[in-house]
């Protein structure tokens, strides 16, 4: 007897039939992944140093917008990546 996820799983195969990824499209998403670790990494550096900055100076309404700017800067590096990879896997599925 099937469990309750078991046909759930089933029914969402049928919808949507996941796609085996080759080697080499795995290694263009996982180049997608590094490049944008990479912009995130260099823009985490670069804000928080302006963060600091900003609180030694006693700056703390411009260290709380360089912090919100960093989230917002995350999410959509973040989000960019996402669609980058959904594109790639589509055009696989083609």
């Amino acid at each position: 007897m099937k469990s309750a996820y078991e046909l759930a799983m089933e029914r969402l195969e049928k919808k949507a039939p996941s796609l085996a990824l080759t080697d080499a499209q795995k290694a263009q998403i996982a180049e997608i992944d590094s490049t944008f670790k990479a912009r995130i990494a260099e823009r985490e550096l670069f804000l928080k140093g302006e963060i600091n900055k900003a609180q030694a100076a006693g700056n703390l309404e411009e260290a709380e917008s360089l912090q919100k700017q960093l989230s917002i800067d995350l999410r959509r590096l973040q989000e960019d990546a996402e669609a980058k990879k959904e594109k790639l896997r589509a055009s696989f599925a083609a």
